[in-house]
């Protein structure tokens, strides 16, 4: 029985190898013009080479070339990113349309003398007023403010040597929207959940420096920022972060597209923490969201 099975198992392989020859022959003379030897074996492995090399190129070709766009599912977070992305630049050519806008008319406005050159003000967001406190007091004034430093000469309390953290500071909203999850520091939620539009935009809720980017497989995309008086602000879930480590910002600018990233993340919403020299604090004792 083992013999005949090794009998028929030698020829198979010798009659998968066994050539054939195939010729043509011209009709008029019969004078072969052309031939070649092809065995089973070889036909298969031809054939098998050439369909893997037409897989490779089919592959190349939808990687490499805009026909991928086409293919189902593909396009949908490519188109994101470029809509998003599209979409601030729009509003980056808007504000920089209406400071040209707002800087001819100042212009026009001088020279047909409507307005003097002094109170011309620069109109972008970032742009701030130098005050000048060096003014002349009138008696009246000088009389006031004696008098009200001779009262309060032996007040202690405005020799207070430890201010408090949030002395000369203000705290912007990250972003519009409504509060759906408090702070709660004993299931150890130390932060608030702000759900937004989708494409919103992730204000700093203070000047300072990016001192982290990345992605979290629990928090999606994360932005940490230090700011001065011992702040750290956190913001995580982000579609899309706007900045990089090192950068400085100020307060009010967009650092991040608000989105629905991270595997605790459940809807479109903005986990926002706020430390204060290592502890976390409860950021609606600083903020009125």
């Amino acid at each position: 029985m083992a013999k005949k099975q090794h009998k028929r198992k030698h020829s198979f392989w010798k009659r998968v190898r066994l050539k054939y020859k195939l010729s043509f022959f011209n009709e008029s003379t019969l004078e072969e013009v052309w031939s070649f030897r092809l065995s089973q074996l070889s036909a298969f492995t031809t054939v098998g080479l050439f369909a893997v090399l037409l897989i490779v190129v089919t592959a190349l070709v939808i990687i490499k070339t805009p026909i991928r766009n086409y293919l189902p599912g593909y396009l949908d977070a490519e188109v994101r990113n470029e809509i998003i992305l599209n979409a601030l630049k729009v509003d980056s050519l808007e504000i920089l349309v209406q400071t040209q806008a707002q800087y001819l008319t100042n212009i026009t406005d001088i020279l047909t003398g409507r307005m003097t050159v002094d109170s011309v003000h620069r109109s972008d967001s970032a742009a701030f007023i130098t005050a000048n406190y060096d003014m002349p007091r009138s008696e009246n004034e000088e009389h006031f403010v004696s008098a009200f430093e001779e009262e309060e000469k032996y007040n202690l309390t405005v020799l207070n040597t430890n201010p408090t953290v949030t002395e000369d500071v203000f705290f912007h909203k990250p972003v519009n929207g409504m509060i759906s999850s408090r702070y709660n520091a004993e299931i150890r939620h130390y932060g608030v959940d702000l759900v937004a539009g989708l494409r919103e935009s992730v204000l700093a809720t203070l000047e300072g420096v990016v001192v982290y980017t990345g992605y979290d497989p629990r928090y999606g995309n994360v932005i940490e920022l230090q700011h001065k008086n011992g702040f750290v602000s956190i913001y995580k879930h982000n579609e899309l972060l706007l900045k990089e480590t090192g950068d400085r910002v100020v307060a009010g600018e967009a650092i991040a597209i608000i989105g629905n990233t991270g595997n605790l993340s459940t809807g479109p919403h903005l986990h926002f923490e706020l430390w204060n020299k290592g502890y976390p604090v409860n950021p609606e004792e600083y903020i009125a969201f």
